[in-house]
């Protein structure tokens, strides 16, 4: 997807129309105790707010807003997950009435298979990462005549999009934002926001230091696979970069910061004491992010991203407990 294919301002305020017939606009807050420990001024994402807990439900309603205006409906729509997008396009298929098949991994996150099946997901489990279930969605998706709904797609960023725009909106004075990178749709949209805004900000990608595909593929210049390790960041836990994503995030990006499952862990536990609010591994990592270069972010406003809450309780247990 070339740069010239990002959302405009119009498409993003279009988009912003598309979504809020289901949800309002997502609160973002200065958190006092999370700028104190941090050190600065902390703005705050709460995409933990939206019906499914996460910011992918934005890109599957315009995804399928697209789909509809294209023509005729598909009968059935297959997509693989780590959870979020799959209810994502769960949510958006079953407003639209169409049959969704989502293939996950083996061992994924209990509670988002569950909140998926609520959805009217039809579930299947294969393979033993997201790369692997991706393959095996496609396959399926090509054998039963179904629409393969991708990770990255020009129509999901322009969902993706409203969430940065609504936040540079609400606090323009912005200097740097940290934004995760699980399959690039996230950081595409910031910088689509940033662009369509005009804003100056800067924008730092977040990796799991378990799983560096993208912070390896901007290194090389191409895309580089690597192994998936992360037992906490599932939202992160990406083997194979996407390349339209790279092509996108290259000349956009300040920088790739690579978090711990330690520095994640850290980071859930801080945001539960400062905000009370349940983050998962991915939304946590944006705060993790921002709390490694602490020393160097004094006197400047960051933004982070709380850009999901769906942890399994037994995990959110675990990670308090190990305070």
């Amino acid at each position: 997807m070339p740069l010239a294919a990002l959302p405009s301002l119009q498409q993003i305020e279009h988009a912003a129309r598309t979504v809020y017939r289901e949800f309002q606009a997502t609160p973002q807050y200065r958190w006092g105790l999370s700028s104190q420990r941090l050190g600065t001024d902390c703005w705050i994402k709460h995409e933990n707010h939206t019906p499914v807990g996460a910011f992918k439900i934005r890109g599957g309603l315009t995804y399928f807003e697209a789909l509809q205006k294209s023509g005729p409906m598909p009968a059935e729509v297959v997509s693989a997950t780590r959870g979020n997008h799959g209810q994502s396009i769960g949510w958006a298929a079953r407003a639209h009435g169409v049959a969704c098949t989502i293939v996950v991994p083996h061992g994924n996150s209990h509670e988002k298979n569950a909140a998926m099946r609520a959805l009217g997901v039809t579930l299947i489990e294969h393979g033993e990462d997201f790369q692997e279930s991706r393959e095996f969605a496609q396959q399926l998706a090509a054998q039963r005549g179904a629409h393969m709904v991708p990770s990255f797609h020009a129509d999901l960023l322009s969902g993706v999009a409203t969430y940065w725009w609504e936040f540079m909106r609400a606090v323009p004075q912005l200097d740097v934002v940290y934004v995760p990178i699980g399959q690039g749709s996230g950081a595409c949209a910031a910088i689509a926001a940033k662009l369509a805004l005009g804003r100056k900000l800067r924008i730092v990608g977040v990796v799991s230091a378990h799983s560096t595909t993208y912070a390896d593929s901007l290194a090389a210049g191409r895309v580089v696979a690597a192994p998936v390790t992360t037992q906490l960041a599932d939202g992160m836990a990406c083997r194979m970069a996407d390349e339209a994503a790279l092509a996108i995030l290259r000349p956009h990006l300040e920088r790739i910061v690579q978090v711990t499952d330690e520095e994640v862990a850290q980071a859930m536990r801080d945001l539960y004491a400062d905000t009370h609010n349940v983050a998962e591994g991915a939304g946590a990592a944006s705060f993790a992010a921002a709390m490694q270069e602490r020393v160097s972010l004094r006197g400047q406003v960051v933004g982070t991203t709380l850009c999901g809450g769906n942890v399994d309780s037994a995990v959110l247990a675990g990670v308090l407990a190990n305070a």
